[in-house]
């Protein structure tokens, strides 16, 4: 009996030995652009009914304000501008653009590891934003975001399994010119992570210097635009149906220069879109496809997200809910829209309006992550890390998110069936044969890294093990994990003679 328990020990130590290694990418249970796509909140005849009120928006209303160069490009592809002054589009131009567009596009990771596949139903989860704020957890309060802010969040990211990009979450407050702001924010993301970064440019001449420093870091031009690792979130509309003068000619650089494009529509319901969530939807979905139009109007084929980001106002006081239910039904039914134009899309999830990480926020950015997944949503930003409507970014959140964002990809991932996994000889051994539980089958030990998700932070233990692990406080971990990446230089660093170039050319607020 001893030599069988010395036997069954050794075997348990060497099995937790094997899981202690990392998985083949191809065996983790979750990862990057798994098939989403079972979760429809619209029915057949709700889409319908919002196309056809999309193109006769579309066709009757249309968007004011385009740029000269923008009206010059989309009326020779057939847009129509009235007397009032605003462009309309008629229904052959919208959905010969529809029909013309890309069904699929890469988003580059820098060194080649983590590109991400935009088509079907694949999802990624990633941040995004402009908070203005960042978390001071151990304080319980909010103060100004910085460069290294923003850094140590690109740092994060690079580490963290099921966060897949990084789009610029927050603000550099300690830099107060824009241009520098704008060429800091490039330079804090790309030397955190090589994950896809996505960024935004305040005017059309600091995106122009940009594209000079990405040369730099890609090496050359070329290289650049074979695979251009940053991508442009273009808020290129004023809601309601206005476009954004300043940001649509930033878009057409940003389109000659071979970067990829978010078409950016944020309303926000009862505000600036339609109270109602399907109207709000019918809005964000017109104002995008003529941003379809423009880009397709300037260069056939270019990479572009339809970024349908509608929100949701908390209609008692005009303010933003992010982590509400209507919020969480109105991205799910964005990405069904996509669906139904087979476009690569994306839109927001995973915003809290809790202030701090704590249950509130959980129930908020769980909801909205898991229901934006299940709908197939190309692209899930703001999926960790953010609070207070948008105002505030967390670090020890983001670390956080990486667990809660496991479990939704498990959730997407869905029951797989197979003559394996329903195997009745198995079943039947166990019951009549062997020891009337799975535990120990070879199936169990099989499956167990590939099939379930652990958490990394999340704890699982009994009252009485919790107790003798001195009561271990989930804030604390997060701190502790945060603090044990940021201890390292980040692998993302540009190469010395590249970073010294760098900084000669462009003021880099970061420390070397």
């Amino acid at each position: 009996m001893t030599g069988q328990r010395s036997r069954r020990a050794g075997g348990r130590s060497a099995r937790r030995i094997a899981r202690a290694a990392p998985l083949a990418e191809h065996l983790r249970p979750v990862r990057a652009g798994m098939l989403g796509g079972t979760y429809k909140p619209l029915t057949n005849e709700g889409i319908r009914l919002i196309n056809r009120t999309v193109l006769d928006a579309l066709e009757q209303i249309g968007l004011a304000d385009a740029p000269e160069s923008g009206v010059k490009y989309m009326t020779k592809a057939g847009a129509i501008m009235g007397e009032d002054g605003r462009l309309r589009f008629p229904r052959a131009l919208v959905e010969d653009t529809i029909a013309s567009a890309n069904r699929s596009i890469t988003l580059h990771s820098r060194d080649g590891k983590n590109d991400l596949i935009l088509s079907g139903n694949k999802v990624h989860f990633g941040t995004a934003g402009a908070a203005v704020h960042i978390v001071d957890l151990e304080g319980r309060n909010y103060r100004d975001s910085t460069v290294q802010d923003l850094h140590d969040a690109a740092c994060l990211t690079d580490k963290l399994h099921n966060i897949h990009f990084l789009q610029r979450p927050m603000v550099c407050r300690d830099i107060l010119d824009n241009r520098e702001m704008d060429l800091n924010t490039i330079y804090a993301c790309c030397s955190g992570t090589t994950k896809h970064v996505g960024t935004s440019f305040t005017e059309v001449s600091f995106a122009q210097d940009a594209f000079q420093m990405l040369h730099m870091i890609a090496g050359g031009e070329n290289k650049w635009r074979k695979r251009p690792f940053v991508s442009n979130s273009n808020c290129f509309v004023v809601p309601p149906m206005k476009f954004a003068t300043e940001s649509c000619l930033v878009m057409e650089e940003c389109i000659r220069q071979g970067m990829p494009i978010l078409l950016l529509s944020a309303g926000q319901a009862g505000a600036t879109a339609p109270a109602p969530i399907a109207g709000a939807i019918v809005q964000a979905v017109a104002e995008c496809l003529a941003g379809l139009v423009y880009v397709q109007s300037i260069q056939p084929g270019h990479p572009a997200i339809f970024g349908t980001w509608p929100f949701v106002s908390d209609l008692r006081t005009g303010a933003m809910s992010g982590g509400s239910g209507e919020q969480a039904l109105l991205t799910a039914g964005c990405a069904q829209m996509h669906r139904f134009y087979d476009l690569p899309g994306g839109a927001a999830a995973g915003i809290a309006d809790a202030k701090l990480p704590d249950m509130q926020a959980g129930w908020e950015q769980a909801i909205s992550n898991v229901m934006a997944g299940l709908s197939g949503l190309n692209m899930v930003y703001e999926a960790a890390g953010m609070h207070a409507s948008l105002l505030g970014f967390c670090l020890e959140s983001l670390v956080l998110g990486d667990d809660l964002l496991g479990q939704a990809m498990r959730c997407v991932r869905g029951i797989e069936v197979t003559n394996d996994s329903v195997n009745l000889e198995i079943i039947k051994d166990t019951c009549l044969n062997g020891p009337g539980h799975y535990l120990g089958s070879d199936q169990t030990l099989s499956l167990m890294e590939t099939e379930y998700i652990y958490p990394q932070l999340g704890d699982r233990t009994s009252p009485k093990e919790w107790d003798e692990l001195g009561k271990p406080d989930l804030i604390q971990k997060a701190i502790e994990r945060k603090e044990a990446i940021l201890a390292k230089p980040s692998s993302a660093r540009f190469p010395p003679n590249v970073d010294l170039n760098i900084r000669k050319a462009f003021n880099i607020h970061l420390p070397t």
